[in-house]
């Protein structure tokens, strides 16, 4: 007997099948293997011990395992989990689907009814009207649309210009942010007086006192100027009788042949939107509900118009609000004059 066929049985009876392959390659190297396959000699295959289960006993069991449809978690398991883990859930009161938007204490309407423009008194008129504003020592305290925009400037507007009134102070320092603040006013207000002498037709000093330049705030605004013309009012006072606000007025003028009443806003950034001008237009419909409520001006204004200036000579943004806007905008302003006048009411009592 050969020593291969001694080691074949011996593999067998004490080591199976693998013992036998390893051993012949390790014993000859040389010997080409082709195909090397047990199947032929042994079945290896085990006994399924799961065919004596009772499937039908442990199917539910399966089931609940193995489907994705199937959990063992139910809504009030999750829920009493949740309530553990996070507390107790607040529900919010659905909202009324018949609910009526909420209505200002003090409406007053936009337009005047009861004003009808005097033709002859329009025909008449030589120059634009200017009124003063009337404050002063023996009159009752009224309060201005400026001052009642500042003192109800919502929280996020605030926030932002806090945030940039800081940035300035840290580059400047509180005596320079105190000049550039000052400068700013300076240049509004010089502005403001060259556009007054054009809409006159007056001859406009290219640099006024104390060196402001405003020329490039001019140049910014001529293709708005071009469309603006019948100046009914300049830099005169207006005042709401019902309401008690009263306001100072910028120009009041056809623009495209609609009147309107005409803001002159100064910018370092860009603002191509009217949303961009945050305030502004409340400011304009105030002054629209009070002009129309005021005597003193015996024509009625339903239209707005926002124009902003760069000192760079860029050309100006205007901003038309037509009827609908400005009606929109006005009862936006009237839920700020009542918050105004509560909190003055608050403080009053209190004091």
């Amino acid at each position: 007997m050969t020593f291969f066929q001694q080691l074949m049985i011996h593999t067998v009876q004490y080591g199976g099948p693998r013992r036998l392959i390893t051993g012949l390659l390790h014993q000859d190297r040389s010997v080409p293997v082709v195909c090397l396959s047990t199947s032929c000699f042994w079945n290896t295959r085990k006994k399924n011990l799961y065919g004596c289960v009772d499937q039908e006993k442990y199917s539910s069991l399966v089931r609940s395992v193995v489907s994705s449809k199937v959990s063992s978690q139910t809504p009030t398991s999750l829920s009493e989990e949740d309530r553990k883990l996070y507390g107790p859930v607040i529900r919010s009161k659905p909202v009324a689907k018949d609910s009526v938007p909420r209505a200002p204490k003090n409406a007053a309407p936009l337009l005047n009814p009861g004003k009808v423009l005097d033709q002859t008194q329009e025909a008449a008129l030589k120059a634009p009207l200017r009124f003063a504003l009337q404050r002063g020592q023996g009159r009752s305290y009224i309060p201005s649309v400026t001052r009642i925009l500042q003192q109800t400037m919502p929280l996020e507007q605030a926030f932002y210009l806090e945030r940039w009134r800081k940035k300035m102070i840290a580059e400047l320092g509180e005596e320079g942010f105190s000049q550039y603040t000052a400068n700013l006013f300076k240049q509004g207000k010089v502005f403001h007086v060259a556009l007054e002498a054009i809409l006159k037709s007056a001859e406009v000093a290219e640099q006024e006192e104390g060196g402001v330049d405003v020329c490039g705030y001019i140049q910014s605004v001529q293709h708005v100027l071009a469309d603006v013309g019948g100046v009914r009012a300049i830099e005169s006072a207006v005042k709401h009788q019902s309401l008690s606000y009263v306001g100072l007025v910028d120009c009041v003028a056809e623009y495209r042949g609609k009147l309107c009443i005409i803001d002159w806003k100064t910018s370092e950034k860009p603002k191509p939107l009217l949303r961009n001008t945050f305030d502004n237009p409340l400011q304009v419909a105030a002054y629209i509900g009070a002009i129309n409520s005021d005597d003193n001006y015996g024509f009625l204004v339903e239209n707005g118009l926002i124009v902003v200036a760069y000192k760079d000579g860029s050309p100006a943004h205007p901003h038309f609000m037509d009827p609908d806007l400005c009606l929109e905008y006005w009862n936006k302003w009237l839920f700020r004059l009542e918050e105004y006048m509560d909190r003055k009411e608050r403080k009053d009592n209190a004091g």
